[in-house]
């Protein structure tokens, strides 16, 4: 849900399977700074 809602992975940017896996990469690597940036708050 929180890449779909929060960082537009519900629509593609741009047009083309390229550019859609390069979105999708910086997405999911996005997410995951985020969550290991949270669990190194504890």
């Amino acid at each position: 849900g929180e890449l779909k809602n929060a960082h537009g992975f519900g629509r593609a940017i741009a047009y083309g399977i390229n550019n859609m896996e390069m979105q999708a990469a910086i997405a999911l690597f996005t997410v995951n700074v985020k969550r290991i940036l949270k669990l190194a708050q504890l």
